[in-house]
């Protein structure tokens, strides 16, 4: 399994940039300080610099869109017997390339009697 990864709120985040960028400390200095990854600072000040205070919003999870997290719980009838109908044509047409297989080339051939 992956590793939990620790969230910062918004306040924290702002603190080290605004140590890095006011004070003029190093990444590496910041970090210290505030016992994180010098890492984490860079990307925060680089968030920062590109959108400003929105940059230090918290974004995982976030995403939305069709293709994009969980799907859906509810499902109409409708698109239930869509997808049921490209699954069982997705089936055939592995079963047809597996028997397609099966039969060319796969045949066992004995020695020559010439």
């Amino acid at each position: 399994m992956g590793e939990i990864r620790k969230t910062y709120d918004m306040d924290f985040k702002h603190r080290a940039v605004k140590m890095f960028l006011d004070e003029g400390l190093g990444y590496k200095t910041v970090a210290k300080a505030l016992g994180i990854n010098d890492k984490m600072v860079r990307r925060w000040v680089a968030h920062y610099e590109r959108e400003g205070i929105e940059g230090l919003k918290e974004k995982r999870g976030t995403l939305s869109g069709p293709m994009k997290g969980r799907p859906k719980k509810e499902m109409t009838l409708e698109e239930e017997v869509i997808r049921l109908r490209a699954e069982n044509a997705l089936l055939k047409k592995i079963r047809e390339l597996q028997r397609g297989q099966g039969t060319s080339g796969s045949k066992p051939t004995g020695p020559s009697k010439r």
